[in-house]
């Protein structure tokens, strides 16, 4: 479709009709013993990259991109450590390039915040993605202690990226559904992937 910018996944910029739009939130929840950072890594493989990590080290994530057996970009990678998180990350977003990737990694530390200042982040953060015509996204870890704000990164994003992992046999299953997505043509069944080496379709079986 005109206008997307591509996410540099294959599979996914089939199913989202070639992307996202400029400006798009992406919420991705994912279980914490999931591989969904190899999903956060190949994004950056598309154009520069601004990679904000709250839990991880800049070093360890720095790593981790390094020796991912998949296509990944160079990303700048900034850990967010001060007392005010929301304060930090918007001064590092503000100097997002145009037609940029954002990722937050994770955005629990930032959902955990007081609720006024986080839907004021929420706002600021969507008007800087459609100044430079970026594309967002925000990885939620899901966790019997969800963050207060939880429900209102899901209802600010204009996309929800679901990751699921089961075991089913001897097999270690991924699936990915896309429940929300403002952009129009979002897949209605969900997406079995391999998260392996690289994102991929799963073609085993049960293809969606």
């Amino acid at each position: 479709m005109v206008g997307r910018l591509d996410t540099g996944i294959d599979v996914l910029d089939r199913k989202l009709d070639g992307g996202l739009p400029p400006g798009c939130i992406v919420a991705y929840s994912a279980d914490p013993a999931s591989q969904s950072e190899l999903l956060l890594y190949e994004l950056t493989a598309a154009r520069g990259t601004l990679y904000l990590t709250t839990e991880r080290s800049d070093a360890a994530v720095d790593h981790a991109i390094d020796v991912s057996p998949s296509a990944v970009g160079s990303p700048t990678v900034r850990q967010v450590t001060s007392a005010d998180p929301l304060e930090e990350a918007t001064r590092l977003i503000r100097a997002l390039p145009d037609g940029a990737n954002l990722i937050i990694d994770t955005m629990d530390v930032l959902e955990r915040t007081d609720t006024d200042e986080y839907i004021k982040f929420c706002n600021d953060l969507k008007s800087q993605m459609l100044e430079t015509g970026s594309i967002a996204v925000l990885h939620c870890l899901k966790s019997e202690s969800t963050p207060e704000n939880r429900s209102r990164t899901i209802h600010m994003a204009d996309a929800v990226f679901d990751l699921r992992t089961k075991i089913t046999g001897a097999e270690l299953e991924s699936h990915l559904t896309i429940p929300k997505f403002r952009g129009g043509g979002q897949p209605t069944e969900a997406i079995k992937l391999e998260l392996t080496e690289e994102v991929a379709i799963d073609t085993s079986r049960d293809i969606a």
